[in-house]
């Protein structure tokens, strides 16, 4: 059965390898192909701010590849597949 252009479109799971800044715990964090890459830096500090990372009041940046990612991309956009590593950090 072949898919339909909707189908297509539809947001696909990605979940990916990520480290906070500071943090000690790499993650598995769940985001989808039509997540901005800024949800994805506050998917990821959902699970440290807090806990093990004080929060800070700044801005947070996403680095996937060595690169820093525009927080306006998706995660389509930026290219992150599945179990790819990205690592948010505070932009101090």
């Amino acid at each position: 059965m072949s898919e339909s252009v909707t189908d297509a479109a539809e947001p696909q799971l990605v979940p990916v390898n990520a480290i906070f800044h500071t943090d000690f715990v790499q993650i598995l964090v769940p985001v989808t192909t039509a997540d901005t890459i800024a949800e994805v830096a506050e998917k990821v500090a959902y699970h440290v701010e807090g806990r093990r990372v004080h929060k800070q009041d700044a801005p947070k940046v996403v680095f996937h590849g060595g690169r820093r990612l525009d927080p306006r991309l998706t995660v389509a956009d930026a290219g992150i597949g599945p179990l790819d590593h990205v690592r948010v950090e505070y932009d101090v």
